[in-house]
């Protein structure tokens, strides 16, 4: 019980602190040295870990990527990109389409995919109109966490709950879709208020971005299947994996290349996070806390617990890491608690810059362009987006008796 106990809380103080001091150690590999200790101590055998693991939850995860990588190889990112800085001489506008459009891919494609793809196109574009592309790239990483939101693919953390719940995947758009289009306009509205947008000094003149129309098309009819097959008892991830497959058939595009897209670092930190939080689960520690919280009327599946939880939480280990955890040690939560887990752990992403791995990728991959975005920068507007949402998304939760408060 002991090195399990050191191995969790190490791991997700690494969580919350996204590596190690004097390390090259990132997220993923603490969450894999983690399980790798409980392996090599016998705390835990490999069979033990393996069976931890939520494999349709990966299946779904890898599958939607490969989706993703046909719109990618398409140029579709690319494009999009273009098209939404063409609105560059109304910095209003510019705003208003980069949180429409990101909130709708991701609602479809997965947040961290898209916003993957999207920051560099989009920084080079804007760098090239002379934008101050901090306010933009806060739209970007905010929108695409409350655009996740409204389905149960948007998000890593909203495919484990999907699947643990085996929740309805449109009675949970529906009951989504009002407080992520509140949080949208949240998003466009506080933006405006925090940061002073000015207008391009100049007209970007290069050449529009290359669309491979039929490929493209193949990634739509995709979509468009996956939909349709999300309205049959066929599971999701089952369904998911038979489109993803359908598009390795493909005389054009290399199954390398599509493969090579998925973000194998994810899917390989979701599954040792698995074996590391089960193995916590064993040792009774989690139980006897929860029934002590119980016992004094502070249950975690109530909104007066979970949505303080969800903040600190989802900004010092990770929603991702927090949701596995929670799942975990609560397997019994009802449709109510899982629909308010989703949207209150995606909402408080946005608080700072580390709530989410969307937020840290967005970051990352615009400092590659020559474009910084602070801990400061982020944190100007995430903190009054956050506490807004958050309490929309609370109002609406005891509006509609889904969650006790």
């Amino acid at each position: 019980m002991t090195i399990t106990l050191i191995v969790f809380v190490l791991v997700y103080v690494g969580m919350g602190l996204g590596g190690v001091p004097g390390l090259a150690l990132d997220r993923t590999g603490i969450a894999l040295l983690g399980l790798i200790t409980l392996i090599g101590t016998e705390t835990m055998t490999l069979n033990e870990a393996a069976a931890a693991v939520d494999t349709p939850t990966i299946a779904l995860l890898f599958a939607l990527m490969i989706i993703s990588a046909q719109f990618e190889q398409s140029g579709f990112y690319n494009w999009i990109a273009r098209r939404i800085t063409k609105a560059g001489k109304s910095p209003k506008l510019l705003l208003a389409v980069i949180i429409a459009a990101t909130g709708l891919l991701s609602a479809l494609l997965t947040n961290d995919v898209v916003v993957f793809a999207l920051t560099p196109v989009l920084c080079a574009s804007m760098l090239a109109l002379n934008l101050d592309v901090r306010p933009y790239l806060v739209g970007l990483a905010a929108a695409a966490n409350a655009g996740s939101a409204a389905t149960l693919i948007g998000n890593p953390q909203n495919i484990l709950i999907g699947q643990a719940g085996k929740l309805d995947f449109w009675n949970y758009i529906l009951f989504a879709l009002p407080p992520t289009l509140v949080t949208l306009a949240i998003i466009f509205f506080v933006i405006l208020v925090t940061w002073k947008l000015v207008p391009a000094s100049r007209i970007e003149n290069s050449a529009p971005a290359a669309l491979d129309r039929y490929q493209l098309g193949k990634a739509l009819l995709a979509v468009t299947a996956l939909i349709a097959l999300f309205l049959t008892p066929l599971p999701r991830e089952v369904s998911a994996l038979t489109i993803a497959g359908t598009l390795l058939l493909s005389r054009r595009l290399s199954s390398r290349d599509m493969i090579g897209a998925v973000d194998w670092h994810l899917l390989l930190m979701f599954t040792c996070l698995f074996g590391v939080t089960e193995a916590f689960s064993k040792t009774g520690l989690a139980q006897q806390g929860l029934a002590y919280l119980g016992q004094h009327g502070l249950y975690p599946d109530h909104l007066s617990m979970m949505a303080p939880v969800s903040i600190l939480a989802s900004n010092t280990i990770g929603n991702v890491p927090f949701v596995v955890l929670f799942i975990k040690l609560l397997p019994n939560l009802g449709a109510g608690a899982l629909y308010g887990l989703a949207l209150l752990s995606t909402f408080a992403g946005n608080l700072l810059l580390t709530g989410s791995m969307c937020n840290i990728i967005v970051a990352e991959r615009a400092e590659l362009q020559g474009a910084k975005l602070s801990f400061a920068d982020f944190g100007r507007s995430g903190v009054p987006i956050t506490l807004l949402s958050m309490a929309a998304t609370a109002a609406w939760l005891i509006t509609t008796n889904l969650l006790i408060p």
